[in-house]
């Protein structure tokens, strides 16, 4: 999905409360789109976030498989434009880095995060990291991996991180977790990653559930109002 999508990503949560959105160019998407019109697709966006309807920016961020479509100048260009906007509108940052970490790495040290705080997507990467990532405040959530049997990074990474930082989700239609591995992600298969998370850290799985719970309604405000008084 693209910015051709965006007019009816805004729409699914009129027709459907539980569905919550986030706009903006994932970097898979960038060979597909002339780099001629990253400006004005950055515009559009700005315009859409104005008029309100997503919780979040992103998914977007950096891919470096992408790179040979997309340069990972125009990449870091464009995520920079994200940025930007999410500080902006006062949103979280839905945060992709695939095999481009040292890239974003650099645009972190240089470019201030959005206050409303950076959520590092299916964090896949290994603990040092992770604590570059934490100290710059950071978020992070994990998908189907942590259930792998042969999981050691996001584990490792997962006890790194601090218990008000974490998040669980399902990457669904991709990652599916143990027994599903290999077959289509859904949502309804949360549970078992929960339960991956709560083994490697020890604790009853509702424990977790509830904690991660509490972490993204902090994290996603505009998904949950406050109730009227």
């Amino acid at each position: 999905m693209g910015p051709r999508d965006w007019e009816a990503l805004r729409a699914l949560p009129r027709e459907e409360p539980r569905v919550q959105v986030g706009l903006g160019i994932h970097p898979q998407m960038l060979p597909h789109l002339p780099p001629e019109e990253d400006a004005a697709h950055l515009e559009l966006l700005d315009t859409l976030l104005t008029r309100g309807g997503a919780v979040a920016v992103g998914e977007c961020g950096l891919d470096g498989p992408s790179a040979a479509g997309a340069p990972m100048e125009r990449q870091v260009a464009v995520l920079r434009g994200h940025l930007a906007l999410a500080r902006k509108h006062g949103l979280p940052v839905l945060m992709h880095c695939h095999r481009a970490h040292p890239a974003l790495k650099e645009l972190l040290e240089q470019e201030p995060l959005p206050e409303a705080g950076v959520l590092m997507h299916s964090y896949s990467g290994g603990a040092e990291l992770a604590r570059f990532y934490i100290q710059k405040g950071c978020h992070f959530s994990f998908a189907g991996p942590v259930t792998w049997a042969e999981a050691r990074k996001p584990l490792d990474a997962l006890r790194a991180i601090p218990p008000e930082r974490l998040m669980a989700e399902t990457d669904a239609p991709d990652q599916a977790p143990t027994p599903h591995r290999g077959q289509r992600s859904e949502p309804g298969y949360l549970p078992r990653i929960i339960e991956g998370m709560a083994r490697a850290l020890g604790e009853p799985a509702e424990v977790l559930a509830q904690r991660t719970t509490e972490n993204a309604r902090r994290l996603f405000r505009e998904a949950f109002p406050e109730p009227s008084r």
